[in-house]
């Protein structure tokens, strides 16, 4: 459970964005569509190495 300290006299607005933020950085929302459906741990694995060979490559053609 996400909690949120309001010190006294400060906007709504404020603490809905510090929510916001919150709920992104422990990254809830990427963790519940992960686990709608199963992945075997070879398609997760090839997934990762591909993403890495991608910034790889990417990060060479910005430098280059």
């Amino acid at each position: 459970m996400l909690k949120i300290e309001i010190k006294q006299g400060e906007s709504i607005e404020k603490a809905l964005k510090k929510l916001k933020r919150k709920f992104r950085d422990t990254k809830v929302k990427e963790e519940l569509r992960e686990r709608q459906h199963y992945t075997k741990k070879s398609v997760g694995r090839r997934k990762e190495i591909q993403k890495a060979k991608y910034k790889e490559e990417f990060l060479r053609a910005q430098y280059n």
